[in-house]
């Protein structure tokens, strides 16, 4: 019955893994197996195998797929009115120490990117960025795969947590901060990895500290702020844009002119940018800030009225099964293109423009759509017909109470495998809790080894070959992958091994 339950998932693995087959083809043939799996062996019956694939479709379109289109939207948007140009001149004109900018760019800006947007693009843009400003090619992409470790479960406007917090039935709010607390001492490493990779010595940390320590803690303390008080959309937003400010403090306070590490002098000169050109360029990011932010539970008297205007649809009627809830104008994804469509305006892009990218950026995710559909589908499948539960119970029967410290690394599996934190939690995140009940956790420490999927999740990010096929893609140098992968493999293997011992030592403080 073990191996029945886990065929969806032993499926992905092979073909994903070995076959080398394309996901959008792969996981339709997962929920197919799925499907097959429940109701000939699990004696799911047919109109509930139905109901729980559409529920599945369901969450994947509203929200997920509706946040990832919008973001994903904005981001293109930008690009097409040459606004991400100005950021981008705005980002190469801090310093000419290679340093501070392989920090800049590739923790800052990737973080912020991987907030707003996501899926690759917190790795293609700012690797091809510090490529462009003469760092090397490789090396470029090694120091985002690092950085996108971090931020990856609060993508895209924190939908993996989002989606773990649908799947499991936790709070979001409280699996973003659990998530937080959990890769904090990573967070915190993160860019004096960055800098002794870049100079590929310890030695590179002379006169950086104070910078790598803006950039860690302006990162984490906004981070953690916001994600408990606020929930998962804007922690890494927040967290970016604060280690930004901090390494353009440390710049300006102290500028670094170690010759070792300097950049062409010129590359400073043909940079200045207005502050009113600067805001105009940013203005789609600062009004989805915006938008979250008074929406949020920080704000009452805005969020209770928007969250009424909702519609709850019982779509599976089986056991387990709850009504289905769409919220129709308190929503990321709604907010998000709203704040697109009027920084686009301001930009001067007209609604056909809009409209126009809006198509391309919804034709060019279209496998995406399909793969996260499936997967999604597939999830809800697996978790209604008890094969989730199956594979649960002989988790915990090779573990015991030692479950807790595998839990990352299955999060991190979840990725390895489909290239997506988001995914990784659909597949994982009901077994996590099921897991955690099943050795008697109870309600924090089971939210506490669902976050652990997230976190996993992050580490996994760096070793999927999606992630470093568009790294690779972004500096075009072709053939690259197995060196970065060798790279990325040696930073996961202490990354998970600590994320273990932090998640199994870490559940006592909350028994």
């Amino acid at each position: 019955m073990f191996l029945i339950a886990l065929s969806p998932i032993l499926w992905l693995v092979v073909a994903l893994s070995i076959l080398k087959m394309a996901a959008w083809k792969a996981c339709p043939l997962a929920l197919l197996i799925a499907l097959a799996a429940g109701i000939f062996v699990n004696d799911m019956t047919i109109p509930h195998a139905v109901q729980a694939t559409l529920e599945g479709v369901a969450l994947a379109c509203w929200p997920i797929l509706l946040v990832i289109i919008a973001a994903i939207f904005t981001y293109n948007l930008s690009v097409h009115t040459k606004g991400m140009d100005i950021i981008k001149k705005m980002l190469t004109s801090v310093s000419s120490d290679r340093r501070v900018l392989i920090l800049l760019i590739g923790w800052g800006f990737g973080g912020f990117l991987e907030g707003m947007a996501g899926f690759g693009t917190a790795i293609a843009i700012p690797a091809s960025m510090l490529a462009g400003i003469g760092v090397n090619p490789i090396l470029s992409v090694a120091v985002c795969l690092i950085a996108n470790s971090v931020p990856t479960a609060y993508g895209s406007i924190g939908i993996p947590l989002v989606t773990l917090g649908s799947v499991t039935g936790i709070d979001a709010m409280q699996l973003a901060t659990y998530t937080c607390l959990q890769l904090a001492p990573l967070a915190f490493l993160c860019p004096f990895l960055m800098v002794i990779v870049a100079g590929n010595s310890l030695k590179a940390l002379k006169h950086m500290v104070p910078t790598c320590l803006g950039a860690s803690l302006g990162f984490l303390i906004p981070e953690l702020i916001v994600a408990s008080h606020m929930g998962p959309e804007l922690a890494v937003v927040a967290g970016s844009i604060g280690a930004m400010a901090a390494i353009v403090a440390c710049a300006e306070i102290k500028p670094l002119h170690d010759g070792e590490y300097a950049m062409q002098e010129s590359m400073e000169a043909d940079h200045h940018v207005s502050a009113k050109e600067g805001f105009i360029a940013c203005l789609p990011f600062v009004l989805i800030f915006l938008f979250l932010l008074f929406t949020s539970k920080l704000i009452p008297a805005i969020h209770d009225p928007l969250h009424l205007i909702k519609t709850s649809v019982l779509i599976y009627d089986g056991v387990g099964g709850a009504p289905y809830t769409f919220t129709w104008v308190a929503t990321p994804g709604i907010l998000i293109l709203l704040a697109a469509f009027i920084g686009g305006t301001v930009q001067k892009a007209s609604l056909g423009e809009m409209l126009g990218v809006l198509k391309r950026t919804i034709t060019n995710l279209r496998f995406t759509i399909i793969t996260i559909i499936a997967v999604i589908a597939t999830a809800k499948v697996m978790g209604y017909s008890g094969m989730t539960s199956q594979i649960a119970e002989t988790a915990v029967a090779a573990t015991g109470t030692g479950y807790p410290a595998i839990a990352a690394f299955i999060g991190s599996i979840g990725t390895f495998i489909t290239g997506s934190a988001t995914s990784s939690c659909v597949l994982f995140g009901k077994l996590q809790t099921d897991a955690a009940s099943a050795i008697g956790a109870n309600a924090m420490v089971e939210a506490w080894v669902a976050a652990a999927n997230a976190t996993g999740a992050c580490a996994g990010k760096m070793i999927s070959p999606q992630s470093i096929a568009i790294g690779v893609a972004s500096i075009g140098v072709a053939g690259a992958d197995s060196q970065l992968l060798k790279f990325a493999v040696k930073i996961y293997i202490p990354f998970i091994i600590t994320m273990g011992l932090i998640v199994f030592f870490g559940q006592s403080l909350l028994s």
